[in-house]
């Protein structure tokens, strides 16, 4: 009697639902590796990780039919990273994803017109977001075919500078669905367009008409509309007091208003504002506007009592307006104030501190006059402050530090670059209290080792930037390193005390850092490049200038750091085609690279041309680069859109070169500075004598 043959083992993954693996999928998104390995396993595994994608981003328009192919349940493509998107991958487009499509970004592919976006518009009928920013040549025509997707919810024209209130018009009778629109920059659009969107698109949240030739005459008809959340008038030299006047009237619902560099608009049309927005929760005055200057310019009392009035500025006098105090008064909801590049008294910041009893954000960046006094009148008010920034705000003291350490201890922001007359001691009060903080720029300050070990116990830091602070060592950065293991971005840009140790310490208690820039750290080895190695996240490495790094560490950095996209080794001239060659192999997501004054050849150049990823490159004062070469290896990279080069270069290569590269999307920025004027000063010694040693 024959043995029975003993049956197959069931595949206990066919038990499973798509679902299950659909779930198992979600799960794997931290790495986009991860789910092409999934896919690799086997065909089933193949076709449900087709199935499951949703959102795609490709970076070569050529592959698209292929991608879509193996894709067919996308809903999200962003184009951003293709350069030229013609009318013939727009047909390709619409007609692979059809009703399944719902947004597509085209911000950097303006090679189509109205043709393509009207096939878009027809096929892909559930399209519901949209953003054609920087379409400089779209014209009307290509506006009125945006108006056929009836289902648009959401559309960004930024710059597309030849449209005009025609093309408006046609999508505001088309798309009245719409939600969110930005019309920055669209220069060719007036009152008329605009009009337009506020009497058709009645359910508008969010409008960016900044930059935009508008007068009075529209503005009324925009405050009307019964939903507008957010309004962006930054830089409308047209809207005055007057436009402001129909605040008084509606646009109740209003949360986020900017108008940044409005010169036209005085105390008058602010207290429109006040009277007319009390839901009011971001106010946005910045860079010049005579708005914020009057805002804060304040009297004080003859008894030294302060006095809750603004100034008014008519024929160089000053009048006083109770009016606009109580208005101010009246924005009970108001939690974010920018006032960045401002004029401000010590006045005008106690009167914030007595009318905002909601604030949660302040930005005073760049204002001038700034006191150590008018900065504790607003923190001491406003002890729940989440951000806080007071970048080159230069005359204040440790005086201000320990006020805001000590009111605003649940700050999770706090940028305060530049502050020099802030003492080494103050810093260490940001640690004692502040141990929310999750960013903190103290870039060009006076902070030394003892005030890093105290910053150390804000344990939940994921930004910390620390550049040109010139009395910090390896030691505190030691310190940081032991105890705040979520860092995600250190930046130590010309930090020249810090040493390996001290990388070395980041690197080991910070798993997860993603970004690290130490340019110009002359005592950096590769002995720091290998220990980051170990950051398998890193995307973001900066090192230009540090003379004592070599190959050997750049290997180290390609073969541990795999999700490499940006790489700066400008200026060290000990890296040289050894390293390039696992930069190619190993960094497949590299994007942007800066390889001057380094010693790279013809050879390490092309290379580099098998990363289909890279799509930047900056390539000055390359002594062993030949026309010959730098031809061979931007023919050979398809996917450039940037290159940076030598003038010299332009004369040694053909122009159907440079018309074939330019046809793919490529833009070239040429430089015609010397060898020796790139040359940072600090490094000019050391450089010399590299050349005379025959180092090049």
């Amino acid at each position: 009697m024959k043995k029975q043959k003993v049956s197959e083992m069931i595949n206990l993954f066919d038990l499973l639902s798509e679902e299950i693996f659909f779930v198992i999928l979600d799960c794997l998104n931290t790495n986009p590796l991860d789910k092409k390995s999934f896919s690799l396993v086997c065909k089933s595994f193949y076709s449900i990780e087709s199935k499951h994608r949703k959102k795609l981003k490709p970076l070569r328009q050529e592959h698209l039919p292929k991608i879509l192919t193996r894709y067919p349940s996308i809903t999200h493509l962003d184009l951003s990273l293709c350069p030229r998107i013609t009318d013939n991958s727009l047909t390709t487009i619409s007609t692979a994803c059809k009703s399944t499509l719902r947004s597509i970004d085209l911000s950097k592919s303006g090679a189509f017109t109205g043709s393509g976006l009207m096939s878009l518009s027809l096929n892909c009928k559930n399209l519901v977001e949209i953003d054609i920013s920087n379409a400089i040549g779209l014209k009307d025509a290509g506006a009125a075919a945006l108006a056929e997707a009836k289902n648009l919810e959401k559309l960004w024209m930024g710059r597309c500078k030849l449209v005009t209130d025609m093309g408006i018009g046609c999508i505001a009778v088309g798309c009245e669905k719409l939600k969110v629109m930005s019309l920055k920059w669209c220069l060719g659009v007036g009152d008329l367009g605009v009009g337009l969107i506020a009497v058709k698109c009645k359910e508008i949240r969010s409008l960016d008409l900044s930059y935009l030739p508008i007068t009075n005459k529209c503005l009324p008809s925009i405050l009307k509309l019964q939903y507008l959340e957010d309004l962006v008038l930054e830089g409308c030299f047209g809207i005055d007091d007057n436009s402001l006047a129909a605040l008084k009237h509606g646009c109740r619902s209003l949360k986020a208003l900017d108008m940044s560099s409005c010169q036209n608009i005085s105390h008058l049309g602010l207290s429109s504002l006040t009277s007319g927005t009390g839901g009011l929760q971001q106010l946005t005055l910045a860079y010049g506007s005579p708005v914020s200057l009057l805002l804060l310019r304040l009297s004080i009392s003859s008894n030294g009592l302060f006095l809750s009035h603004f100034l008014q500025f008519s024929s160089g006098d000053c009048q006083v307006t109770l009016a606009l105090a109580d208005g101010l008064k009246k924005l009970s909801m108001l939690q974010s104030i920018k006032l960045d590049g401002s004029v401000v008294t010590c006045a005008g910041l106690k009167a914030i501190g007595n009318w905002c009893v909601s604030l949660k954000e302040l930005s005073l960046s760049k204002c001038f006059g700034v006191t150590d006094e008018g900065l504790s009148s607003v923190v001491t008010k406003h002890r729940d402050l989440k951000k806080l920034d007071i970048t080159c705000c230069r005359k204040i003291t440790d005086v201000s530090i320990a006020q805001t350490t000590s009111s605003c201890t649940m700050l999770i922001s706090f940028k305060m670059e530049s502050c020099t007359l802030v003492p080494r001691e103050a810093f260490v009060l940001i640690g004692q209290r502040c141990h929310f903080l999750e960013e903190l720029d103290l870039t060009d300050n006076e902070i030394d080792d003892e005030g890093l070990k105290s910053i150390s116990r804000c344990s939940k830091l994921s930004i910390l930037k620390l550049g040109i602070c010139l009395n910090i060592t390896g030691v505190g950065l030691a310190h940081v390193g032991m105890s705040c293991s979520k860092l995600v971005e250190l930046d130590l840009y010309r930090s020249v005390g810090i040493t390996d140790a001290g990388v070395s310490a980041i690197a080991h208690g910070c798993p997860d850092l993603e970004m690290i820039n130490i340019s110009y750290c002359k005592d950096i080895t590769d002995t720091s490049l290998i220990s980051l190695s170990k950051c398998s996240s890193l995307n973001t490495f900066e090192s230009r200038g540090c003379p004592l790094i070599t190959s050997l560490g750049l290997t180290a950095i390609a073969v541990g750091c795999k999700q490499l996209i940006k790489l700066d080794i400008k200026k060290c001239h000990n890296i040289n085609d050894v390293g390039m060659l696992p930069l190619a192999h190993f960094s497949q997501n590299l994007r942007q690279i800066n390889l001057s004054y380094t010693s790279v050849t013809d050879v390490g150049l092309l290379s580099l041309a098998r990363l289909s990823c890279l799509q930047s490159m900056t390539i000055l004062h390359l002594i062993g680069l030949t026309p010959r070469g730098l031809a061979a290896a931007l023919l050979a990279c398809g996917g450039l859109t940037k290159v940076k080069l030598q003038a010299s270069f332009k004369s040694l290569l053909p122009e159907l070169l440079f018309k074939h590269l330019e046809a793919r999307g490529c833009v070239f920025q040429w430089r015609d500075k010397g060898f020796q004027e790139e040359l940072d000063p600090k490094c000019w010694k050391l450089q010399v004598e590299d050349m005379m040693g025959g180092g090049y």
